[in-house]
């Protein structure tokens, strides 16, 4: 884990993985590499390098090393430290060699069975047991590679997305999927596959979904998938301009780019979705309604800054729809004997579509008393979308930065929509529809003007070069609010940062408020203001210093124990999605004067597809 390329082509494939690599950086990676057959004979030649792919592109320039049929790969260490013995690909005497996104559960005892048979373990890894397992199945040509992969999937636990090229099978190369995306990129006399579409946008637009369980054989003329024991066709899509949003045009980060893309993603997200005065619940599907009529319940299920999200959510759904609303994280959900309510609605939320706790829960989900599942998601080919009952799709565009930014404000948008939606069977009119309309299509004009902040909380960001720990506050529907802002501080800039509801303060946290702890809170003008306001005198009683986002409505004054920075008045309901813009600026200037990687933090990946 975490990024798959490989291509078979006439022509020479090096330079193809390399750059499909590159396009996958912003995943989060620690090692990467690669392994080549030339079409005429020779050699598997395999490269490996710690560190970025620049490293790799620099021994492959120094090696001269070429081959039409290739496959290449960043990891993410989940088994044994960065390394170059723990990169991928995984060899098995020096003729079959792998890569692997995912986690095999059972490779401890496959090892010690594969031992016994002269195989003996080179790495940490648990993925080095699928090349002995494929070659020990090819051993004096017994079968094909396309069985070979067959058969050793059959002994795999866990999840999967292998591609597998073979010293002897020169004109083919072997995919396999199961809980771990793969694509295959269709060209002219050469074929292409990968983790994500985005890492062939460079070579083709036209790709087929592997879906759970595929096996496929690719060659330069022609692609075989098969399920099982029965051949399947996969239908081919075009994605066009699948690559526009990977270019940080005049931003010097993706980060930065995706925080000023988030007015035009709102609007983008809202298009077609609304008309002045009410939601269309056409926007998510024809089998909307007939499910929705049957909602009494709402169970939210998510990871990271889309459970925030949900978080928010579970207030606008008792606040506005009047309904009960739980919020799982998804990678403790299945692990507890749920109890279903009668009449839940099963809603999932991600970024990718392809995080594995969250479609997991997805799963689990499946076997209890849902009346349906809802998937939030920013990419219409994912497998939560194709998994779940019906979808309504985030339009953020691609997001590179590791750290969430545009995808969590559509997803809130799309939230607020679907906790109007319920409203409607709740109780709500007409005219409150129409004005919680209305304030939705003024949302990215408030956006806009919450980007105007960004030179001011730039200033501010100065003083949090020299601190090691902050906390965030927020009262009501700003508590995940607070949490999202911490986590996005502790993600880019390596602050450790927690959030508590203020109320909280005098049951510990207060305790470590001194003049070395920067305070942050966020004050929209709502029915919790007084109460913050007594929490953050609690703060400045103990010497601490404070960081106060208020609405520009309730006068809030700077004195030397506080600076508040202004945020614009907006509506009660849409605060959250306001309040997050300038968190998200303070965790970026803060990150730029620490001086580490915007973009790609270490240990984090941007689609976390392991368990």
């Amino acid at each position: 884990m975490c990024g798959i390329v490989g291509a078979i082509a006439e022509r020479d494939v090096s330079r193809i993985l390399l750059e499909g690599l590159r396009r996958l950086e912003y995943r989060g990676y620690d090692s990467a590499g690669m392994a080549l057959l030339p079409a005429a004979g020779g050699h598997l030649n395999h490269l490996r390098t710690v560190g970025k792919v620049n490293k790799l592109s620099d021994s492959l320039t120094k090696s001269k090393i070429q081959g039409s049929l290739g496959i290449a790969h960043t990891r993410w260490a989940t088994h044994g430290k960065p390394s170059v013995k723990n990169a991928h690909p995984h060899t098995s005497s020096n003729e079959v060699a792998i890569v692997h996104n995912g986690i095999i559960e059972n490779y401890t005892s496959l090892r010690t069975d594969l031992a016994k048979d002269g195989y003996a373990a080179k790495t940490d890894t648990d993925s080095e047991i699928i090349a002995h397992l494929i070659h020990k199945e090819r051993k004096g040509g017994k079968t094909s590679l396309l069985n070979a992969v067959k058969k050793s999937a059959k002994k795999l636990q866990g999840a999967y997305g292998i591609c597998v090229i073979d010293k002897l099978e020169r004109n083919e190369v072997i995919v396999a999927r199961s809980g771990s995306p793969l694509v295959i990129g269709l060209g002219l006399g050469e074929n292409f596959v990968a983790s994500d579409p985005l890492a062939l946008g460079h070579v083709t637009d036209r790709f087929i979904y592997l879906q759970e369980g595929d096996i496929a054989k690719v060659s330069k003329s022609q692609v075989e998938i098969w399920n099982g024991p029965i051949k399947v066709t996969r239908k081919a899509t075009t994605l066009k301009a699948i690559i526009a949003d990977a270019d940080k045009g005049h931003y010097k980060h993706f980060m930065l780019k995706e925080i000023n893309e988030q007015a035009v993603a709102v609007k983008n997200t809202l298009d077609g979705r609304t008309t002045t005065n009410k939601i269309l619940e056409e926007a998510f599907g024809v089998k909307a309604k007939q499910i929705f009529n049957k909602v009494q319940n709402i169970q939210i299920v998510a990871c990271g800054t889309s459970a925030h999200a949900g978080l928010v959510a579970k207030y606008w759904m008792e606040t506005i729809a009047k309904t009960t609303c739980q919020v799982d994280i998804a990678s403790d959900y299945r692990y507890r004997d749920i109890i279903v309510r009668p009449g839940t609605l099963l809603v999932t939320i991600s970024q990718s579509g392809e995080t594995a706790d969250t479609l997991a829960a997805l799963r689990y989900a499946k076997k209890k008393d849902y009346i349906g599942s809802l998937a939030i998601c920013n990419v219409p080919t994912s497998s939560l979308v194709r998994e779940s009952d019906f979808c309504i799709l985030t339009r953020a565009g691609q997001e590179i930065g590791v750290a969430s930014t545009k995808a969590f404000t559509t997803q809130l948008v799309l939230l607020l929509v679907l906790s109007i939606v319920r409203a409607r069977r709740n109780g709500l009119t007409r005219g409150k529809e129409a004005k919680l309309v209305k304030d939705l299509l003024k949302l990215p004009e408030l956006i806009d003007r919450a980007l105007g902040l960004n030179k001011e909380i730039k200033k501010v960001s100065k003083q949090f070069s020299n601190k090691n720990h902050c906390l965030f506050l927020g009262r009501g529907i700003q508590y995940p609010v607070a949490k999202e802002g911490a986590l996005k501080l502790k993600e880019i800039s390596y602050i450790h940062a927690e959030a508590y509801p203020a109320g909280e303060l005098k049951h510990g946290p207060l305790a470590l408020v001194d003049n070395k702890m920067p305070v942050i809170a966020v004050a929209p003008n709502n029915d919790l203001l007084s109460k913050l306001r007594g929490n953050l005198s609690e703060v400045s009683a103990r010497g601490g210093k404070l960081y106060v986002f208020a609405d520009e409505s309730i006068k809030f004054e700077s004195d030397k124990r506080c600076k508040v920075i202004n945020v614009p008045n907006c509506p009660e309901a849409l605060a959250p999605i306001v309040f997050t813009i300038p968190l998200q600026f303070l965790a970026y200037h803060v990150a730029i004067m620490k001086g580490t990687d915007v973009d790609h933090p270490r240990n984090l990946a941007k689609s976390v597809t392991v368990e």
